[in-house]
């Protein structure tokens, strides 16, 4: 019985009586599990229905171990499993232990997770998409105002998302330690971050190098990376604004730019703008909205 096990540290029946409580999960720093940790020693997820304000997180300690206690919500918890960053709330799903589960909520996640649905595969890949592009045209920016080594950050965020879409792609998840396991699915995208990082060219032509790239990767993901996005779209055949698209029920809570996102299909030819002229007003300014057909 390892050192966790023996101590009183979760006390099981604290959280066990708490109201509204759904799941519980716990996951432990361990030589294969330690980065997921954050510097705590041992980590406990509670999924409740809902939660107290300022009791989201806690840090407790006992005999030199350190807990980490966080509370979400089942809506919180399935958007971080899309989110670019969490992905120790990932590998704590798919390795953790499972120590209350009421109605199975859990078990169910963590199957339907592993199993790569249609619609998650879809957001994830959403998702990955708009990171890659916004860390892209950051970078593009950057270069063109001569900010080299702003362009620099902002071109390694943009092979990381771009890696996270190869992996996606191959139909697994994206691992902790992603330019190890991009080099076993992609090798031309962890050459780039060779070239990037361990290139003797200059920073400049190193960066100038990795966006073409990615301006290559944007135009010929675009379709693939954005389908969910362009279904919705299609879906009626109505014009739709972009707070309507934010919140359709596949969409709501995503981490991505709908602006850029809108904008980039429509340059290239993807979906199209309609402009609708104010209601019963004498102005010149229009709304846009946003359709598949022409």
């Amino acid at each position: 019985m390892d050192k966790f096990n023996k101590l009183d540290i979760l006390n099981m029946t604290r959280f066990e009586g708490e109201e509204g409580l759904i799941s519980l999960l716990t996951f432990t720093n361990s030589l294969s599990f330690q980065p997921v940790i954050d510097g705590m020693d041992q980590q406990v997820l509670l999924i409740m229905e809902r939660v107290t304000p300022g009791k989201e997180l806690e840090h407790w300690v006992q005999s030199n171990i350190r807990v980490c206690v966080q509370r979400i919500t089942p809506s919180q918890l399935e958007k971080w499993l899309i989110s670019s960053d969490n992905h120790d709330v990932v590998q704590g799903l798919v390795r953790g232990d499972v120590v209350i589960d009421r109605n199975g909520y859990l078990q169910k996640l963590r199957d339907q997770f592993i199993e790569w649905p249609p619609l998650l595969r879809l957001q994830k890949m959403l998702s990955e998409f708009s990171h890659f592009a916004r860390s892209y045209m950051k970078a593009k920016q950057d270069i063109k105002e001569g900010h080299v080594l702003d362009a620099y950050a902002n071109v390694l965020a943009s092979l990381h998302y771009w890696a996270h879409i190869a992996i996606v792609e191959a139909g697994m998840h994206p691992e902790l330690t992603v330019w190890d396991q991009i080099k076993r699915v992609n090798l031309g995208i962890y050459k780039l971050y060779e070239e990037l990082t361990t290139s003797t060219e200059t920073v400049e032509q190193r960066v100038q190098l990795v966006l073409l790239a990615c301006e290559f990767s944007v135009l010929t993901k675009m379709e693939s990376s954005c389908a969910l996005l362009m279904n919705i779209v299609s879906s009626r055949e109505q014009p739709w604004s972009p707070s309507e698209l934010m919140q359709h029920k596949d969409l709501i809570g995503l981490s991505i730019d709908i602006s850029l996102l809108l904008q980039k299909l429509v340059k290239r030819g993807c979906i199209h703008e309609v402009a609708l002229a104010a209601m019963g007003k004498q102005t010149e300014l229009v709304e846009l909205r946003y359709t598949i057909s022409s």
